[in-house]
């Protein structure tokens, strides 16, 4: 028998923004695989560890079946990303694409892995915890690939709007407020405090000691 949050979980909207979280990764990774000019072939592989690769963790941790083994949309979406950005010249793509890219991913993952989490009835803070390993993992894989500085340790704020997203769908949730609404509140308020991170520079205090 499924248990009632998780059937309430699938039956809601909230799979919208796996599928949105994984459109929006794989273009980051391909993005990236387009600016150190690489085959076809790598533009699929890196949508494809960039946009499923934060939520396999989650499923493996959470006790949940790893999401893209049981459909081909995950990875089909990946695929076809990475095509689009192939044929796509790169004049349409600015210099921090990839960051704003990166920034609707992680607005979006976060707040579904959360919720993913507490459909499986992980506690709430492990659950805020997974909303910020689902929409950062994919992120740091695309980067060590890459060889480029892992997007975590740059200056700008990234985990703090990840966080921001996740914390706040899983305790607008707690307070009773509908799955939608929460999740609609969350993402814009992650990823409106990545937007500003990225216009103004912002960021949390360095260690000097």
């Amino acid at each position: 028998m499924i248990p009632p949050t998780l059937q309430a979980f699938s039956s809601s909207a909230l799979p919208v923004l796996d599928i949105a979280g994984t459109i929006v990764f794989a273009i980051s990774g391909a993005i990236e695989a387009a600016r150190a000019r690489l085959t076809i072939v790598t533009f699929m592989f890196f949508a494809a560890i960039t946009g499923v690769g934060g939520g396999t963790v989650r499923d493996l941790l959470i006790g949940a079946p790893v999401f893209w083994m049981h459909t081909s949309v995950p990875i089909a979406a990946c695929l076809l990303s990475a095509i689009a950005v192939w044929f796509t010249p790169a004049r349409f793509w600015p210099a921090r694409a990839v960051e704003w890219f990166d920034g609707l991913g992680i607005a979006a993952y976060g707040v579904f892995g959360s919720a993913k989490a507490l459909a499986y009835g992980i506690p709430l803070v492990p659950a805020a915890l997974m909303g910020i390993v689902s929409a950062c993992m994919g992120g740091i894989f695309r980067d060590v690939l890459a060889g480029v500085p892992s997007i975590i340790i740059r200056p700008e704020l990234y985990v703090t709007a990840v966080a921001l997203a996740s914390g706040s769908y899983v305790s607008l949730t707690a307070l009773g407020l509908n799955t939608s609404f929460a999740a609609m509140i969350a993402v814009v308020a992650g990823f409106s405090l990545r937007a500003v991170a990225l216009i103004k520079g912002l960021g949390l205090p360095h260690y000097r000691r």
